[in-house]
């Protein structure tokens, strides 16, 4: 009778998951038409193939980041909104994500890692932090025409060819700057007027817009580069600085006589363009931050449920014996909570095995090969490729990976029920 009860469910079962594993397991011993034995031919391919190496290599750095900064976030988050009275709505905040399909995350990861400031959050973010402390400079392109009195220094910097003279204005023309992104502040540049005993001279855009105007000769039409430092060097080493006026005109004190004047590289600093998230370098560890931002909400769920079912009073009972709150949380919650963090820790391992949508999406195509895991290349090799064989052996290396994994959540359940 008990086997009549099981057989659609054996049957189910086998049609299912046993035919397909077994018939994988077959196709993978046969080369690419499927009429051809090659034995283990094509899991040697497999391994000696370079797409399907990174792969491994990102599906392993899968298995030990994502989830465990995942569980730990989600354990972070269920014990802190425990004590807070808006506790509930940030819950359903950080859960909010898990109602998005994986595509749907996908691309707006894509739009977040996007390289423009002004389109990525991602770098928005990071420029805003990065010019508050460094901004770029509004002179990025800047250099000296060809009969300019200014030469190539080290380290990116301008220099004069000649020694300076106090009561001698100077002229330290530019071009490179377009019109349209000079400083809001610039004037019309003028001459800058000798004074006895200092240093003068006009620092400026030497080009008028429309044509004409003499080179190397301040002229109306022209303007000053507004804030643009100056420096008189002697002997490798600076002595005086300036920061050229509104018109351009700047003054440097008697010790800048005899010197040489210097553009300083940080005049030219080149605009910060925040990071390469979809880079060859940081791609995996960009769409592993799209999947924790999914799944933390998940593990914190879980993990809150398992804290409400807690026992306050042993918590009460460390506090009375003097434990303070990291004590109490890493001595009693954790343990505590340990079957729960185990429960989470399995189901996001094994999902992790298996990701593919987000590594679809969230790279662009120029990069997805650093990003490949073992789900897309499967994907690759049967749908793009039409290689069934290697495919299929993809497909029991990837079984084979989870068997462990669901071998010991059969064994942690079996303890658990024991208990």
């Amino acid at each position: 009778m008990a086997v009549a009860f099981l057989l659609p469910a054996l049957v189910l079962l086998g049609a299912l998951v046993v035919y397909p594993i077994g018939y994988s397991l077959v196709r993978s011993l046969f080369d690419k038409p499927g009429d051809g034995f090659v034995g283990f031919d094509n899991y040697v391919e497999m391994f000696t193939d370079a797409n399907i190496r990174t792969a491994i290599k990102n599906n392993a750095i899968w298995l030990v980041v994502a989830p465990t900064v995942a569980t730990a976030l989600g354990l972070v988050f269920a014990v802190l909104t425990e004590r807070v009275r808006w506790g509930t709505a940030f819950k359903m905040l950080v859960f909010m994500p898990m109602a998005i399909s994986m595509l749907a995350s996908g691309i707006i990861f894509r739009l977040v890692y996007e390289q423009d400031p002004d389109r990525g959050v991602a770098n928005a973010l990071a420029v805003t932090v990065h010019d508050t402390f460094a901004s770029s400079s509004a002179f990025p392109k800047a250099h000296p025409g060809p009969r300019s009195p200014l030469e190539k220094g080290p380290g990116g910097s301008f220099v004069t060819r000649e020694p300076v003279r106090a009561g001698t204005p100077v002229t330290l023309p530019l071009v490179g700057v377009a019109p349209d992104v000079m400083p809001d502040g610039a004037a019309p540049a003028k001459q800058a007027a000798p004074e006895p005993g200092k240093v003068t001279g006009t620092a400026w855009q030497d080009f008028t817009k429309g044509g004409g105007g003499t080179p190397d000769t301040v002229d109306p039409k022209e303007l000053g580069y507004a804030g643009i430092t100056v420096e008189a060097v002697k002997d490798g080493k600076v002595v005086a600085s300036a920061t050229a006026r509104a018109d351009g005109t700047f003054t440097l004190p008697a010790a800048a006589d005899g010197a040489l004047l210097r553009y300083p590289a940080d005049n030219f600093r080149e605009p910060y363009n925040g990071i390469d998230w979809l880079g060859p370098s940081l791609v995996t560890w960009a769409v592993i931050g799209a999947y924790i931002w999914m799944w933390a909400g998940f593990a914190m769920v879980l993990i809150g449920a398992g804290l409400a079912g807690m026992e306050r009073e042993l918590l009460e009972a460390a506090r009375v014996d003097g434990a303070n709150e990291w004590q109490v949380f890493r001595r009693v919650t954790v343990p505590l909570l340990a079957p729960v963090l185990g429960v989470v820790l399995v189901t996001l391992m094994i999902n992790v095995l298996k990701i593919f949508d987000l590594v679809f999406v969230v790279p662009p195509g120029a990069v997805r090969d650093d990003a490949n895991v073992l789900a897309l290349e499967l994907y690759n090799t049967a749908f793009v490729d039409g290689d069934s064989g290697v495919a299929s052996a993809i497909s029991i290396f990837l079984f084979v990976l989870v068997v462990p994994v669901m071998l010991l959540n059969v064994r942690r359940l079996r303890r658990e029920a024991r208990r």
